[in-house]
């Protein structure tokens, strides 16, 4: 398909991204780390957590006061191998780097590490806190809770929220095993994106109260606040299509999310009070580190993981299809595309972007401004 959005350098982009934070109230250090969380989320093409979401999710919730532009970490409990932080509302990929951090150094030292985080928000896309464990040649592992959005086999009520269960794994290619991707058949965040560009959702992804499924994205996302609607879990309604696994999954993630962190879960998640007002989501997340060396070697591990991912990628084909990709291939590869290009931004984000620009008195020109 050929693209008709117009790219922004990453450089310019970077750039406004630091600046419209720090114009929130973001301290620049902090904004650096946001922007760069949610431009690599457009470097992999996943377009539903990059610049999409950087007004209404990050500036409109500072502006409402359901997110807090200065992150105030606190330590809760330390040991050489874990870690319990509270974020107090703050910045979530502010948190989230500060403690993938301290696990990268426990686990050079002690092999593993695992840390959670309470009283946080959105954290960004998952895969950017296990790939900073990959790039140090270790696993990571790391998962949220969020917002109310998935429905329980045999429910119709949002009861979870999507609840990815990430993992990046370091190989001898250019590139990590990375599998970074929602408990649920399909992300709220690709709902929204389904919104902006008008298209509707497909077909099998939402259920009503009704048990019916609901294809209308704006209406999707109405109900899915008032609990009128539920995201399916991974695999589908009901037991035919497995859907209890997805399911399982879910709760795994609210577990550790909200168990290990001592944090509130599932309804309470919501970000609206008993009286319909906003109020902090307090979300829970949490991470492990695994360092391959104190196992059989970082070169062992690499080469075996490396293998692994070749052979899949060399057996037999379906008919039709032109290759078999691994985990974390397909996002490389947009990377390559797009490294020289920069950043395609849609008609809906562009007037975000200009808007929050014009409002801080910003001086950065982009390609769609005459």
């Amino acid at each position: 398909m050929v693209e008709t959005r117009p790219y922004v350098a990453w450089d310019l982009m970077n750039d406004f991204l630091i600046q419209a934070f720090k114009g929130y109230g973001v301290p620049e250090e902090d904004a650096a780390i946001c922007a760069d969380v949610l431009l690599e989320s457009d470097r992999r093409g996943i377009e539903s957590h990059g610049c999409n979401r950087f007004k209404p999710i990050y500036i409109d919730r500072i502006v409402k006061g359901t997110l807090l532009p200065v992150t105030n970490l606190e330590i809760v409990k330390e040991t050489p191998t874990t870690v319990v932080m509270d974020a107090h509302d703050g910045m979530g990929m502010v948190a989230s780097y500060h403690m993938m951090k301290k696990l990268i150094e426990k686990a050079k030292v002690y092999g593993m590490a695992g840390g959670t985080i309470k009283n946080s928000t959105h954290y960004g896309i998952a895969g950017y806190w296990s790939t900073m464990a990959s790039n140090e040649g270790m696993i990571g592992i790391t998962g949220t809770n969020a917002r109310p959005s998935i429905a329980p086999t045999f429910g119709v009520e949002n009861m979870m929220g999507t609840n990815p269960l990430t993992f990046a794994i370091p190989t001898d290619e250019e590139f990590p095993f990375s599998l970074d991707c929602a408990t649920s058949i399909v992300q709220r965040g690709k709902i929204e994106y389904y919104n902006r560009i008008g298209k509707n959702t497909p077909a099998g992804m939402v259920v009503g109260n009704d048990g019916e499924a609901k294809t209308d994205s704006a209406q999707i996302l109405k109900d899915l606040v008032a609990g009128k609607a539920a995201l399916a879990p991974l695999g589908g309604i009901g037991e035919e299509l497995a859907g209890y696994k997805g399911y399982g999954y879910a709760a795994t993630v609210e577990i550790l999310s909200a168990a290990l962190s001592g944090g509130p879960f599932m309804k309470a998640l919501s970000g609206v009070d008993e009286n319909g007002k906003d109020k902090m989501y307090s979300l829970g997340h949490f991470f492990f580190v695994i360092n391959p060396d104190f196992f059989m070697g970082i070169d062992v591990f690499k080469k075996t993981a490396g293998d692994i991912c070749r052979a899949l990628r060399a057996s037999k084909k379906a008919p039709g299809a032109e290759r078999i990709y691994t985990a974390g291939e397909k996002e490389w590869l947009v990377w390559q595309d797009r490294q020289n290009k920069g950043v395609p931004i849609s008609d809906a984000v562009q007037k975000e972007i200009s808007a929050v620009r014009d409002k801080l008195g910003l001086p950065h020109r982009f390609p769609w401004d005459k």
